[in-house]
Parts: structure tokens; sequence; C-alpha cells
């Protein structure tokens, strides 16, 4: 890892659609070893894989849930079952289990409030749980998919 794969990792996190003559004129090589390095960087796991972000409002998911869970049990097996269940859920765009007094915490897409209740029976008819507490988002001030690589950049300097 180098300075100029930090510059194409942080180029691809923006634009994934550049080609390897864009990026190679960015990054000052010649498109072969550009593209030997992308594999290379892919290869590595750096990259772990390129997708298409879709505009949520523009496919009707205009409702933002920050769901927080707290389970009944929290055994191995409970773990395992409450992550099953939840990665079939496509309204949750991710969750993480959390230290704390939350367990989980869940960011829900939703069209609509009835989508979500539809969302939020479902889920309570799966799994048992102490407490479910549901925050709307009102306004979305940020949200990216770009991983800060400001310590990486150090690392090399160093």
């Amino acid at each position: 890892m180098d300075a100029i794969d930090i510059k194409l990792l942080k180029l691809l996190q923006n634009n994934a659609e550049l080609t390897v003559q864009e990026l190679s004129s960015e990054v000052h090589l010649s498109t072969t070893p550009c593209w030997k390095r992308i594999n290379q960087l892919k290869d590595n796991g750096y990259i772990s894989k390129t997708v298409a972000l879709v505009d949520r409002k523009r496919v009707n998911s205009n409702v933002t849930a920050m769901v927080a869970v707290t389970v009944t049990n929290h055994n191995q097996e409970r773990i395992k079952l409450f992550s099953k269940i939840i990665k079939e859920i496509p309204e949750v765009i991710e969750c993480y289990r959390m230290s704390g007094e939350t367990d989980y915490l869940l960011k829900v897409v939703v069209s609509d409030i009835e989508s979500y209740d539809i969302f939020y029976k479902n889920l309570i008819e799966k799994v048992q749980f102490l407490k479910v507490t549901s925050n709307f988002a009102i306004e979305e001030i940020k949200s990216t998919t770009e991983i800060p690589l400001t310590k990486m950049e150090q690392l090399i300097k160093s």
C-alpha cells in the first residue's frame, strides 16, 4: 500500500465508474500498471465490491428509522438467530451489534410510516425483545459510503 493505492481508493470510492484511463491520468501512471494496482487492491481485500448507489427517494424509500433493539437473551444461539433474521429483511440496510444498553442498532428505510409499521410487526413476530426504540430521521445531513483513509495516509508518510 502506497500513496498511489490510497489515491486510487479515494477516486474509486467517489466514482467507481471512472475508466482506467481516467484513473491512470489522475495517479500519473500508464493504464496497465494502474489496472494491475486496482486488481491487486481487489485481490487483497481493500475493495470488497463495486456497486451502484440508488437514490432512495427516487425509489420511494422516503423514511429512515434508527431502531435500537434490546433482546431478552444473549446466548450464542440467539445472536446467530437474530443475525439470520435481520439479514433476510430488506428494509434493514445496516445492523450493528452494540456495547452498552442497546444490543443492536438498525438503520431501516421504508416508503412511509405505514410501511414501517408493517416492518415492525414482522420483526417483533420473529424476535423476542425486551425493548425496541425507533427514531425517525427528519433531515439527512450527511450520508456517504466513502471510508476515510487519513490514517492510511499518515502511516505511509511516516
